[in-house]
């Protein structure tokens, strides 16, 4: 069955089914009508955030807890400050996170998870725990492809 098939057949029954194996709506318990194979779906713009390596690392972070800018940036090694404002901005924009400004002098800027932000910790999680569980792996399989 191809992706558009899947995208605009119905779901198939709990009864008796011959696929192999279960589908989307199947797992997550959800009807899920948009289609993120569909060039102009919506849901795209909300995978490549989501599915973007600073942004997942800064979702990691913000779950622990609140963090300033500097913390953020101090933490995730590799990060330029640029690349930083933008994927809080992004974030920011899609409700995910909430930017709080002190009047301090030196303003102090904390970001916070909304409670939709933190609706994708379990996700997040998860990626970061199965990485971190298969990267030997993950290398040796590279490795492997490398060397023929």
């Amino acid at each position: 069955m191809s992706r558009t098939d899947l995208a605009t057949s119905p779901p198939p029954s709990t009864s008796s089914s011959t696929s192999s194996g279960p589908s989307l709506s199947d797992v997550t318990g959800l009807d899920l009508p948009p289609d993120p194979f569909a060039a102009d779906c919506p849901t795209r713009t909300v995978l490549d955030r989501v599915g973007d390596r600073w942004t997942m690392l800064v979702l990691l972070l913000l779950a622990e807890r609140t963090h300033r800018f500097s913390e953020l940036s101090r933490t995730i090694q590799g990060i330029s400050p640029k690349v930083l404002t933008q994927v809080l901005r992004g974030l920011e924009r899609d409700g995910l996170v909430v930017r709080e400004v002190h009047a301090e002098v030196p303003p102090r800027v904390e970001y916070t998870l909304t409670d939709l932000g933190r609706t994708l910790v379990d996700a997040v999680a998860a990626l970061d725990a199965w990485s971190r569980r298969h990267i030997g792996e993950i290398e040796a399989a590279r490795a492997a492809y490398d060397a023929r």
